[in-house]
């Protein structure tokens, strides 16, 4: 098994963006970005940049300050589709500093018996070394794969996509970190 430091995988979509809140009503303690990323621009062919409009994404400024505080038990690292985007667009938002990133394969096709398909990735990924998993698509299938293909500690938290993280969700990571 391998002994380095726990990683802290974050998706942006659902846990730091809360997407699946009702339009009309940002959570309270985020403010509104309009942004056009690769990966959205990706999503209307054919229509040139500038007449794509904006994606809406919600973000917690102080989200950044509560995941400083965990890298002095955890090696955050970026586990999103934004990708290496996430250091340009929500990093800088958050105030954080540019972070690893989970380099996913092209095609995003679906994970063996119901798992969700970053699952496999991230179990690769972690290499052994235990981590915490935040994401918003987790469930108990998930859970059983990584239990039975990964050599070390694992959580895999699942984050309400119409409120995105909350004290809870930290405390939990906090306290994943002190049974290691």
């Amino acid at each position: 098994m391998n002994t380095g430091r726990p990683l802290l995988y974050l998706d942006v979509d659902g846990p730091l963006n809360p997407y699946a809140a009702k339009p009309e009503r940002r959570p309270e303690g985020y403010t509104t970005h309009r942004m056009k990323p690769e990966g959205w621009l990706a999503q209307h062919p054919g229509l040139p940049p500038s007449r794509v409009r904006p994606l809406r994404v919600w973000l917690n400024p102080s989200h950044g300050q509560a995941l400083l505080k965990l890298t002095d038990r955890y090696d955050l690292v970026w586990a999103t589709t934004w990708r290496e985007e996430a250091n340009t667009f929500i990093a800088p938002v958050l105030g954080l500093p540019p972070l690893p990133v989970v380099d996913w394969p092209t095609t995003l096709t679906p994970g063996p018996n119901g798992t969700f398909w970053k699952t496999r990735h991230l179990v690769n990924h972690a290499e052994g070394r235990p981590f915490v998993w935040l994401d918003d698509e987790v469930d108990d299938n998930d859970r059983d794969f990584v239990a039975s293909h990964h050599d070390g500690p694992a959580l895999l938290h699942w984050v309400d996509p119409r409120v995105g993280l909350r004290e809870g969700d930290f405390e939990a990571v906090a306290d994943f970190a002190r049974t290691l």
